[in-house]
């Protein structure tokens, strides 16, 4: 089985068994899930999702966040990861909004990237969920998914070089889902350190059972 088709019978399984799927991050507008994606790099969305409400009470767009100091935002994420770099970024961000887009999230991509705190994963997200783009993003576990399941390759050995490897094969309409797909097999099936194999119900398709294979 080559790469293209092990692809499309992995597709195949997710679309029937998650026909509709979406960010397990809680927001309220573009902006808001703009701060949850920065919050959530190196940090669960669960402990997110217990910040946002109290931080997006008293900073619930970029015009109120921008008129706060990193210090009155750390006080609201001192529990994530890296909460003094983030608090920085989403002040700095906010402020930038403000002063060159009106406070509205832009939908481009090298805009996005201008913003403090967003880097390729970030943006990919905003315009995929944001705006409905076929964008990709490519996290800790879809990078781990796709080389375990043989959809990317060793020489894929960065997230931009997995993102190429994936899109390749992937149909425009089923990018935006296949993040989550790939995301949510590998935070809940497929997991880093003992994945369960037992309760997947792609194993069959997994490159393990190939002659050689690293992967048992």
């Amino acid at each position: 089985m080559n790469r293209k088709e092990r692809t499309e019978k992995i597709l195949a399984h997710f679309r029937e068994q998650m026909p509709n799927v979406n960010t397990e991050l809680e927001f309220g507008s573009v902006f808001q899930l703009l701060v949850a994606v920065i919050l959530s790099a190196q940090c669960t969305d669960k402990r997110v999702n217990q910040v946002t409400p109290e931080l997006f009470r008293h900073y619930p767009d970029a015009k109120t966040m921008a008129q706060a100091e990193p210090e009155d935002i750390l006080e609201y994420i001192s529990s994530v990861s890296y909460p003094n770099s983030k608090a920085t970024h989403l002040v700095e961000m906010a402020r930038i909004l403000t002063e060159r887009h009106q406070g509205e999230v832009p939908s481009d991509m090298n805009a996005l990237l201008d913003l403090p705190g967003v880097g390729r994963k970030t943006a990919n997200v905003i315009q995929s969920v944001a705006f409905g783009k076929s964008t990709l993003a490519v996290d800790t576990h879809v990078y781990r998914v796709a080389h375990r399941l043989g959809l990317a390759g060793k020489n894929d050995n960065t997230p931009y070089k997995v993102e190429l490897a994936l899109v390749k094969h992937i149909p425009t309409e089923d990018i935006p889902d296949a993040h989550h797909w790939l995301l949510l097999h590998g935070r809940y099936v497929c997991t880093s350190r003992k994945p369960h194999c037992e309760k997947c119900e792609i194993e069959h398709l997994c490159p393990k059972h190939m002659e050689g294979s690293k992967l048992r």
